[in-house]
């Protein structure tokens, strides 16, 4: 008995730490975004680029589900730091990006953190 009361507290313990860990999100569908005050102030600039720059070809929904997720929404590829630095590549010689390779490497950063957060 004191073992099934204990593998029901581990596992217990195990699925609220994995819930804790995700990244808070706000709103849904086309609205849905990283909750502003959960990124930590370095990221801040990076953040807010994110979504001046990022929504000009696609809603932060797609970024939010593919952080959380793991997998990009419209190609079903891995969506990992390899993924987030040859997406950062992609934008870079895309002509109509609007971004340099500072922002871009800001981004970067900031959603290699995000996936970090959302794996813990």
């Amino acid at each position: 008995m004191k073992k099934y009361v204990l593998l029901v507290v581990l596992i217990g313990l195990s699925v609220y730490s994995v819930a804790e860990a995700r990244i808070k999100v706000i709103g849904r569908g086309a609205k849905m975004n990283f909750n502003a005050d959960d990124i930590p102030e370095i990221h801040k600039p990076a953040f807010e680029l994110m979504q001046i720059k990022c929504i000009k070809c696609h809603t932060m929904e797609r970024t939010v589900i593919s952080v959380q997720t793991g997998v990009a929404p419209i190609t079903g590829q891995p969506f990992n730091k390899q993924a987030v630095k040859a997406y950062g590549i992609k934008m870079l010689r895309k002509p109509n990006s609007d971004m340099n390779k500072k922002e871009i490497r800001d981004v970067v950063v900031l959603l290699n953190y995000l996936l970090d957060e959302n794996a813990k």
